[in-house]
């Protein structure tokens, strides 16, 4: 096998570039294992099972957090695991909404966008570093969803009194 004559540190990288392949087929499962036909539109599991309000969303999340502890055990960097993150988060959040949801599922495919991620980090050293280049925007996304949704809950209540 091409990994026995390689040094150690090679050796493993390229067994974690091999393990991604398994990952990258869940991925490809949820994301894009359909097409729409006479269109280039794909589409998964994800965009499937996503239209079962709440228990849908929450499986496809099950999913996503499990490729999260994946590349976590394969040693991803900090960097690596905040962009897995925020798309994790994104896809949940946007996700939740009914029908405008499912249709963001069908073009965002963070499962695919996470082991592209996870790829080019083992693959190609990209994607070096910490977690504080992204959770600085991560925090202040989420202050601002929180901020705008405390503010329809105000509306809400205006509205309802």
């Amino acid at each position: 096998m091409l990994t026995s004559s390689l040094s150690t540190p090679m050796r493993s990288t390229v067994k974690k570039i091999q393990d991604t392949r398994g990952l990258d087929r869940l991925a490809r499962l949820m994301d894009a294992q359909f097409s729409i036909p006479g269109t280039n539109i794909r589409f998964g599991l994800d965009g499937i099972i996503g239209l079962v309000p709440g228990v849908g969303d929450f499986a496809s999340f099950l999913v996503s957090a499990y490729l999260l502890s994946v590349a976590a055990n394969k040693g991803a960097s900090g960097f690596v695991m905040a962009r897995m993150t925020l798309n994790v988060v994104v896809d949940a959040l946007i996700g939740a909404i009914p029908v405008l949801g499912d249709i963001f599922d069908v073009f965002f495919k963070a499962n695919q966008r996470n082991v592209r991620l996870l790829q080019q980090h083992f693959g190609e050293g990209r994607h070096q570093g910490g977690a504080r280049k992204i959770l600085i925007p991560l925090l202040v996304l989420m202050l601002g969803i929180l901020a705008g949704l405390i503010w329809l809950m105000v509306k809400l209540f205006q509205w309802i009194f």
